[in-house]
């Protein structure tokens, strides 16, 4: 029996692939706000907004296929996401100051969403610029459970983000250095 597969184009791998970025990134950060027990912080919210928001500009171009739209999407949420991470560094910038949070492999949370949006940022560009050459470019076979598993996951982290926040702010005003689920706490 030969498995179904979906024929698809480099440019919808590369759309994949910043998806499952994007999954991966919110997985670490929540490993480390239930394991690690580091909450976030409004501006690491707000990341992780910006985030959500290109995830979507990736999902909806494997989906719904490849539109300018869904790319305005995810530079939209890779500027948002590089604003609060800047902000936020820009906090944290004085001589002496530790910063917020742990470190991941040496560089704090908000300085990977920087770095992590300027390379979405930088990469939409050039899938932009090679999609026009996308039809002339032999389709790869790629089985649709993984575009399922990346699609399904993705919403999972969205859900689980919500219901955290929810948790965490009380539905109002999130602290500005968090250490308990509000909503829990009483």
């Amino acid at each position: 029996m030969k498995t179904q597969t979906h024929p698809t184009s480099v440019v919808h791998l590369v759309n994949m692939v910043g998806l499952l970025g994007i999954c991966v990134s919110l997985v670490i950060a929540f490993y480390y706000q239930l394991v690690m027990h580091e909450l976030p912080c409004p501006l690491c919210l707000l990341q992780r907004i910006g985030l959500i928001i290109a995830g979507f500009g990736f999902l909806f171009n494997i989906y719904f296929g490849l539109r300018n739209l869904h790319y305005g999407m995810v530079i939209i949420g890779s500027i948002l996401t590089g604003i609060m991470a800047s902000r936020q560094m820009f906090l944290h910038i004085l001589p002496g100051d530790k910063g917020y949070g742990s470190a991941f492999l040496g560089l704090h949370f908000y300085t990977w969403a920087l770095v992590t949006s300027v390379v979405i940022i930088a990469a939409t560009a050039v899938v932009l610029a090679i999609s026009e050459m996308n039809s002339s470019i032999r389709p790869l076979n790629m089985p649709p459970a993984l575009f399922r598993i990346a699609s399904w996951g993705f919403l999972l982290l969205i859900s689980a983000n919500l219901v955290s926040t929810v948790l965490e702010c009380r539905g109002g005003q999130c602290a500005d250095n968090p250490v308990i689920y509000e909503l829990l706490s009483k």
